[in-house]
């Protein structure tokens, strides 16, 4: 079994006993509220002034159930990251971001919350509950 084949078996099994991985951004499962189960894949990382001006951080992935896909952007805005990192004494860094990216949208999954977006900012006080 290839490296990645072992990762996402893993990830099967302890998202079937109810022991999510949620700091595995890079793939991970996530069931919707009707019951579809989406395989979600981290694409990228990267500074959002050199695509749209922003001053964020986007993360992209895939999503896939069944036949269906879908990609999914969360724009992390940087005045919110600092805030967050505020005083910790920690960087700001691309696995931090990508972690909190994915746990926002494993809730947007699980809850359906903005499913109908292609991008979508979380706020400040919703990160905070990742963080």
């Amino acid at each position: 079994m290839s490296g990645i084949a072992l990762k996402r078996a893993a990830s099967t099994l302890m998202s079937t006993l109810g022991l999510a991985m949620p700091d595995n951004f890079r793939h991970f499962e996530a069931t919707d509220p009707s019951g579809r189960v989406w395989n979600v894949d981290f694409l990228w990382i990267q500074n959002a002034i050199s695509i749209r001006h922003a001053d964020a951080v986007d993360v992209k992935f895939e999503l896939s159930a069944g036949a269906e896909r879908t990609t999914k952007v969360v724009a992390l805005m940087h005045p919110d990251l600092l805030a967050l990192r505020e005083g910790s004494g920690l960087p700001v860094t691309d696995p931090w971001c990508s972690a909190l990216a994915a746990r926002h949208l494993r809730r947007m999954i699980e809850t359906g919350e903005d499913m109908e977006k292609a991008l979508v900012t979380p706020g400040l006080e919703t990160l905070r509950e990742y963080a």
